[in-house]
């Protein structure tokens, strides 16, 4: 089960699944400034992707120190179907007035730029800082798809698929792409 919508050359689907799963060229991992994986889809991509994916995250860190909110890094995939994970850190929800919706944008933003170029075509996101970080999933999913056709309206990609994981969150997302086209 998915939808999809066509803005200029990408596609732009959303699907139920897991995203460790995923045979895109790149997935994107919702990850905390350490980079060390933890819980949730870090959690889930660190164990599926192996030691490689860790060992990749430790020298970022020891170079830059941290991943700041909104910014993006890229590893390669380890063990995973994806040749690369992106990670982003998503801002924890404090009721929007700490400039959230601008480091949620700017995390998918800043995704999108760290993978292009490594030839990326093809990305698989999670609903980013939804989990643990409590944002609401309807204003992330409209930030994030909105941020999105942004994007490949400027620097196209094949496809963005929108991976998630509950039947909640995949209509949540699905109906918040009907109604941006």
């Amino acid at each position: 089960m998915h939808t999809e919508q066509k803005i200029g050359n990408t596609r732009i689907v959303t699907v139920r699944g897991d995203i460790t799963q995923q045979d895109t060229d790149a997935i994107v991992n919702a990850a905390n400034s350490t980079l060390m994986g933890g819980g949730g889809v870090d959690g889930a991509i660190h164990r599926a992707g192996g030691a490689k994916i860790l060992e990749e995250c430790k020298e970022i860190i020891d170079e830059i120190g941290s991943c700041p909110t909104g910014e993006a890094v890229i590893t390669t995939g380890g063990n995973l179907k994806a040749k690369y994970v992106v990670h982003t850190v998503g801002p924890v929800w404090h009721g929007g007035t700490q400039g959230e919706p601008d480091l949620l944008a700017n995390a998918y933003r800043n995704s999108l730029a760290a993978a292009r170029p490594k030839g990326v075509r093809t990305i698989s996101f999670p609903s980013i800082s939804t989990g643990a970080y409590r944002y609401p999933v309807a204003k992330a999913a409209e930030i994030a798809l909105k941020t999105v056709v942004e994007v490949v309206k400027q620097t196209p990609f094949d496809e963005v698929r929108f991976v998630l994981f509950s039947e909640e969150d995949f209509k949540t997302y699905s109906d918040a792409l009907s109604r941006l086209t």
